[in-house]
């Protein structure tokens, strides 16, 4: 049994998240952690809320609410969401825990003491408009590398250049629009990157089975132009973690906060701490996870994000772990993922483009997003969603391949033999070959799912629910029953045990659907068919069963319609 970690990008406070967020990161490390749990590892899976920054203010002041209530409110909801969506997280923590607010405030104490933060005097941005200075995200402007014309003043979306506000030409506040905007000067603290550039090359060189999107942007951030620079880890706002060097005072930093992307990474480690203390359990509890010197080390860490994630995961945040001098442990493998579009164009939260989670849910259950979204994760490029594949996509592989097996299996078992698993017969020929098949495809798929090939994982589970078509279509047991019914009934108790094996198999990507049928089969029974003989005999004759109600509806032209007229960008 392996110990495995396995992080999320944390989804921003403000607002409910759309399909391409939920598929850039939580449902795919859901999908690896519930097979890594059906594998009968010890895993820790971890998400939280980011709540910092000034999108957490400016939301909440639209909200008409106190930012804290606001994100407070914010977060049951993105949690009932994720509930919905069976995103089976250890802990759905939050950055503004007190556990992470005391272990970022540690962490700069520490950078501090390693002489890697240094205090600058910097020019920044203030609006006059806004009566306020504008962190990074909140300027606007024309990238100067790329000449996009929405960059932001921290990094530019589409080439992912690593930005300064005072780089943008053209720039304006994102908050107004106004672009009576001034330089003025205020002090801040910078955590030293540059000086830990060669460490963190040399460790990103280390990871040789990384993907290649992954190890691409991270090379890029330390190559291009002028290579790494020092990163501001300070802000001038009122909503955030007060900065402090451990608990003393850091004089100087009265009234700022540190950066959200220097304490969201942080609370992967205090997430982590809130699911101990929760439990009412010691330090060592979430300890044994993260330091390599209270057990760590033989734990696997694995991060799963979006690209634009990327360099804080693969640079800053491996930066403070490392500069901090402290056996803190270091990410194994990043699971990094391109961009989910929708529909000819791209999502959009602020124009209410395209399917958000909640608006899902309430037209669909949640198999059939995550069946069509991890059968089509952005992996090696960037993906589209459109209603005509999404339509294709579950009608034929959960309702005619699946769907259909089970249904047409317990109700032919049901006319002819009773819901119970019938006796009789034995194996032949043709059994021996569908166990073979299965066998083969079964380790194809545990492969794919150990080395976190998403879609290639998906292509091989369908492939395994085609054999057993296959076989229903050969064996015919309906035919046989009429002048062989003991041989239909060996075909009939080996068709209803591949479905249980199907349910304990599907279970990392459709769960209800997989409990649905392991409940119409009476069986709790939900052990990995490591040898597919043996797992094919696991319901024994006279077994009880009921018939399942229809697992999966097939999507009419007509709802089609409806929904792409409706999600087409009119969002309250």
């Amino acid at each position: 049994m392996a110990r495995i970690l396995i992080t999320s990008a944390l989804p921003y406070i403000n607002g409910i998240k759309h399909l391409g967020n939920l598929v850039g990161s939580q449902l795919p490390s859901d999908l690896y952690a519930r097979y890594m749990r059906a594998r009968g590892h010890e895993v820790m899976f971890i998400c939280a809320t980011d709540e910092h920054g000034t999108p957490a203010e400016l939301a909440a002041a639209k909200a008409k609410k106190p930012v804290a209530e606001y994100c407070a409110e914010m977060h049951e909801v993105q949690a009932e969401l994720a509930r919905g969506f069976r995103l089976s997280f250890d802990h759905f923590g939050r950055s503004s825990s007190p556990e992470n607010h005391a272990l970022t405030q540690h962490l700069a104490g520490r950078l501090k003491a390693a002489g890697l933060i240094s205090e600058v005097s910097e020019k920044q941005i203030y609006s006059n408009a806004d009566g306020r200075f504008l962190p990074d995200r909140y300027i606007e402007g024309t990238c100067p590398n790329c000449g996009y014309e929405r960059a932001r003043g921290d990094q530019c979306e589409e080439c992912t250049k690593q930005l300064d506000p005072t780089d943008l030409i053209n720039s304006r506040s994102a908050i107004s629009g106004s672009t009576d905007l001034e330089v003025r000067e205020t002090k801040h603290l910078f955590l030293r990157q540059k000086a830990m550039r060669d460490q963190l090359r040399a460790w990103i060189k280390s990871k040789s089975d990384w993907p290649v999107l992954t190890t691409s942007i991270a090379l890029k951030w330390l190559d291009d132009g002028d290579g790494l620079q020092d990163r501001g880890i300070t802000r001038d706002l009122d909503w955030g973690i007060p900065v402090k060097d451990g608990e003393k005072d850091w004089p100087g930093m009265e009234g700022k906060v540190f950066y959200v992307w220097f304490d969201a990474p942080i609370e992967y480690i205090a997430a982590t701490a809130e699911w101990a203390h929760a439990r009412g359990l010691g330090d060592d509890a979430w300890e044994r996870w993260w330091r390599t010197d209270k057990g760590a080390e033989d734990v696997r860490y694995v991060q799963f994000m979006g690209k634009d994630n990327v360099p804080f995961h693969t640079l800053s945040f491996p930066a403070t772990l490392m500069g901090s001098g402290e056996p803190w442990k270091l990410v194994d493998y990043i699971k990094s993922f391109n961009y989910l579009n929708y529909d000819g164009g791209q999502f959009s939260t602020s124009l209410g483009r395209g399917v958000f989670m909640d608006d899902a849910l309430s037209i669909l259950p949640a198999d059939y997003w995550r069946w069509w979204l991890l059968s089509h994760a952005p992996e090696s490029s960037d993906s589209e969603f459109t209603w005509e594949n999404f339509q294709a996509s579950v009608n034929k592989d959960l309702a005619d391949v699946l769907g259909n097996l089970v249904s047409r299996v317990t109700k032919f078992c049901r006319s002819k033999f009773g819901e119970v698993v019938p006796e009789g017969g034995a194996f032949g020929p043709r059994e021996d070959k569908l166990i073979a098949d299965l066998t083969e495809r079964l380790r194809a798929y545990e492969d794919m799912m150990e080395a976190i090939e998403v879609r290639k994982s998906a292509g091989e589970l369908r492939a395994l629910w085609v054999l057993g078509n296959e076989y229903l279509q050969e064996a015919a047991p309906w035919s046989t029953f009429k002048t062989a019914p003991e041989t239909a009934a060996a075909q009939v108790r080996l068709a209803l045990n591949l479905i249980r094996l199907y349910a304990v198999v599907s279970q990392p990507f459709i769960p209800d659907a997989a409990q649905a049928i392991m409940t119409a089969l009476n069986c709790d029974d939900w052990s990995w068919p490591d040898d597919t003989r043996t797992a094919l005999a696991t319901l024994p004759a006279g077994h009880a069963f009921t018939t399942p109600d229809v697992l999966f509806a097939k999507i009419t032209d007509e709802q089609r319609e409806d929904w792409q007229a409706r999600f087409s960008g009119r969002r309250a």
